[in-house]
């Protein structure tokens, strides 16, 4: 049994805070891990390294002499470099008086400007790492779709259905649909399909072609449902199946979309078949702001739920590489829909609701947790990445902050003046506090 199932997905305060501690704390962990052992191998001396905030509740010493600790308050962590005066770096003063010139190039400010540079990256860096290796396992682990297309398991409908396990589909509607390297030709070909409740699907079963009947290949069924959603509010859950939207039948996933679309946000009657029962709900469509293909954003109603076809098709496991650049390309793809976004929300082309605050991440964490392990490790690799790219941005106090005034200082032959530092770092923080009570407001009024 896949324990995270049993945490409820709506109400439950005490889970939804349980998963986003434990999201925080594998992310916070890999990046502070990554500072740490590159400032280490680089001669940096690590004092610190602590996974969360305030009074110590354990902490031990290792050979090296670095002490490992757990505090009270886990969201967040630090290590804590020879000659820093606290969590967040700056110069102790009085550690810096007392020390030799040996021991000097131990600390922070006393090594080479290569070292501080591969200490400070190495934060960010382990964060994608990280997304890199768990989107590269779930897609093992899965695998990926067979060709020829073929039935793996059949999904409970509330229709004729005789398709079996194993059926490889040669022909749908008379037409043979073409391979999933062609994902532009295949979306063509299942947009034309006739839109009947009932196709015929030409199978090869033990080796014989047959031609038998099935629903349409997207039929209206949930397989996933988004986190903070109006499905998910409404209480909708996997394996659901919309056959009605306001008293009109429907059998087709275009169809319910074409409805929510057109909504407006008003408020839908739905009928939805589950287990053999038909259960009345209704769901008030959201607008949501959604990337598009070439890099900008369009505004659609939404209710939150992801279709798929009429059965599970059968998987193999991909090769290494495969599975590798994929993990590597989802990355790529989280990084640059986070930059468009900011940006967008920045000119104002979209609503600044899209950026979420603490409380929000909290909630997807519940929500992604109570929809198995997999989506919830899958919801890990994304966060991380976020936060990877976030700690990049050139603000002082972030990570990149720190870059920016290396960069300055391998410029410039020097580095910025005690002065200049401390202004640029409170108005860092400003900065940092400002959004992190902006996303809060986002958290708590937008819908």
């Amino acid at each position: 049994m896949d324990m995270t199932t049993l945490i409820p997905q709506f109400g439950g305060i005490l889970w939804t805070l349980i998963a986003f501690v434990i999201a925080l704390s594998v992310i916070v962990t890999i990046h502070e891990y990554g500072h740490y052992i590159v400032g280490k191998k680089s001669g940096i001396f690590p004092e610190v390294f602590s996974l969360g905030f305030g009074p110590v509740i354990w902490s031990r010493y290792d050979s090296y002499g670095t002490k490992w600790q757990l505090a009270a308050l886990p969201f967040g962590g630090y290590v804590k470099f020879r000659g820093d005066a606290n969590a967040s770096g700056g110069r102790d003063e009085e550690v810096y008086s007392s020390i030799n010139e040996d021991e000097l190039r131990t600390t922070m400010e006393g090594a080479p400007l290569w070292a501080r540079t591969a200490t400070v990256a190495a934060g960010p860096l382990f964060n994608f790492a990280l997304s890199i290796i768990i989107f590269t396992g779930v897609i093992m682990f899965r695998g990926v779709v067979a060709e020829p297309l073929t039935v793996g398991e059949l999904r409970q409908l509330p229709a004729t259905q005789e398709l079996q396990i194993g059926d490889q589909i040669t022909k749908i509607a008379g037409k043979a649909p073409p391979g999933f390297d062609d994902p532009v030709a295949y979306e063509t070909f299942m947009k034309n399909l006739p839109k009947q409740g009932l196709l015929e699907y030409t199978v090869l079963r033990d080796g014989q072609e047959e031609t038998v009947s099935g629903p349409y290949v997207y039929p209206p069924i949930v397989t996933q449902i988004a986190p903070r959603s109006a499905a998910g509010d409404t209480g909708m859950k996997q394996g659901d199946v919309i056959v009605a939207i306001d008293g009109e039948p429907i059998f087709a996933f275009d169809q319910l979309k074409e409805k929510v679309e057109g909504s407006e946000g008003a408020t839908l009657a739905l009928d939805v078949w589950r287990d053999g029962e038909i259960l009345p709900m209704e769901l008030t469509p959201r607008r949501v702001d959604e990337p598009q293909a070439d890099g900008g954003f369009k505004t659609f109603y939404r209710i939150g739920i992801v279709g798929g076809i009429l059965f599970e098709p059968a998987t193999v496991t991909p090769g290494f590489g495969e599975a590798l650049w994929s993990g590597v390309s989802q990355v790529g793809r989280i990084m640059q829909g986070s930059i468009s976004g900011l940006w967008h929300m920045a000119t104002g082309a979209i609503s600044t609701c899209n950026l979420s605050g603490p409380i929000g991440i909290a909630e997807t964490s519940g929500d992604m947790a109570s929809q198995g392990t997999a989506n919830f490790i899958w919801f890990i690799a994304v966060l991380s990445t976020a936060i990877g790219l976030l700690n990049l941005f050139p603000v002082p106090v972030l990570d990149g902050g720190h870059l920016v005034f290396y960069a300055y200082e391998a410029l410039s032959g020097r580095p910025p003046s005690d002065k200049a530092l401390k202004v640029l770092m409170s108005i860092g923080l400003t900065v940092v506090l400002a959004l992190m009570v902006f996303g809060v407001s986002n958290d708590l009024f937008c819908n």
